[in-house]
């Protein structure tokens, strides 16, 4: 069931095959909130979308006919507040990954809203859905000589302070340069505060990392003395940071939808056995199953340090005009530039 495939008719009236995914990712590529949210709903409404992969350019079909749950990755998610009605009609569950940063004085987040308005808007879309549905990504941690691992994490308080009960978790990455080309070379371009001499060795050290999840440790002791009970981890890292009470987060995380959409007993069965049910067995010889572990559902297609669950991700490189200049789904701001002139909402493709 995770992989199945069904004949739909596409926008030109022609038959194809598509994928049924039951998580659909929106997006680890791009963000579709803050940029797609009108193209979004109309593919919701129509029932499928097509989606180019990123290597050979050759379309590949997603049907929404078994979607039962949209993950929305985004830096601004208020464009698509107003459709949430929409997509709450429709029966499909969601929740957001929401990176508020603050990045303001290096500019590294170039084209963002203000950080006042992002966090404002942190706030109302919590009260709109609920604070488990909107967990807050601090994402990556950039260290530089300018901005050192005190500073971040000052930023880092002064942010939850503002969003105090708004949310119940904080997860974080550690900045990832050397494994991207693209990274390296886009913050030499865009970014004072890096060089070709000094690039190679930009990423935190260990005692870097360890002086952040200790002060994000103490920083948390803090809340928790006020009342806020945030839980911490980090996303796809491999660093053991379990003495400071901070996990290894999955994002695509089948035990939190367990836990936050646990009415829909499809839901329920998908995330056990890996396939939704078929018709009038949904309890029929249930305990005599064996439920999937986590490692058995896991996606295959990240990294390994990642813990997501397998999912489909809808979204485009290139793609994105946040512009961040740390971005590893973009190639260059040109690029960018150039595909969202192409893009004029078309119906069928970010893209295309």
């Amino acid at each position: 069931m995770m992989n199945d495939k069904i004949q739909i008719t596409n926008d030109a009236g022609e038959k194809v095959e598509a994928q049924t995914p039951v998580i659909v990712s929106a997006s680890r590529s791009t963000d579709i909130p803050a940029f797609y949210s009108k193209w979004f709903i109309n593919r919701i409404k129509k029932g499928h979308i097509v989606w180019f992969n990123p290597f050979n350019q050759q379309p590949l079909y997603v049907s929404f006919k078994n979607c039962k749950v949209v993950v929305f990755w985004t830096k601004n998610p208020r464009p698509l507040m107003p459709y949430l009605k929409e997509l709450d009609n429709t029966g499909i569950h969601y929740y957001f990954q929401y990176t508020l940063n603050d990045y303001e004085k290096e500019s590294f987040e170039p084209k963002l809203p203000s950080l006042d308005n992002r966090i404002n808007t942190f706030k109302e879309l919590s009260t709109l859905i609920g604070k488990e549905k909107v967990i807050w990504r601090f994402d990556p941690i950039i260290v530089t000589t300018q901005l050192p691992p005190r500073e971040v994490l000052k930023r880092i308080w002064y942010i939850g302070n503002q969003i105090k009960g708004y949310t119940n978790k904080l997860v974080f990455s550690f900045i990832d340069i050397n494994t991207y080309r693209k990274v390296q070379r886009n913050l030499v371009k865009e970014s004072s505060q890096f060089s070709r001499d000094t690039i190679e060795c930009s990423e935190l050290n260990l005692n870097q990392m360890n002086e952040i999840a200790e002060g994000l440790t103490k920083i948390q002791e803090h809340w928790k003395n006020e009342g806020w009970n945030i839980s911490i981890a980090t996303c796809a890292e491999e660093i053991d940071l379990e003495k400071y009470h901070i996990e290894h987060n999955r994002c695509i995380d089948g035990e939190f939808m367990k836990q936050i959409f646990a009415d829909d007993k499809e839901l329920i069965y998908f995330l056990n056995f890996g396939k939704l049910p078929e018709s009038n067995t949904l309890f029929a010889n249930e305990f005599d199953k064996k439920q999937l572990s986590a490692e058995k559902l896991k996606d295959k297609g990240q990294r390994k340090a990642c813990g997501c669950m397998i999912s489909k991700d809808i979204g485009m490189y290139n793609t994105c005009s946040h512009l961040c200049s740390y971005c590893y789904a973009n190639t260059s701001k040109e690029t960018v530039i150039k595909n969202m002139k192409l893009h004029q909402d078309n119906n069928e493709s970010i893209i295309k």
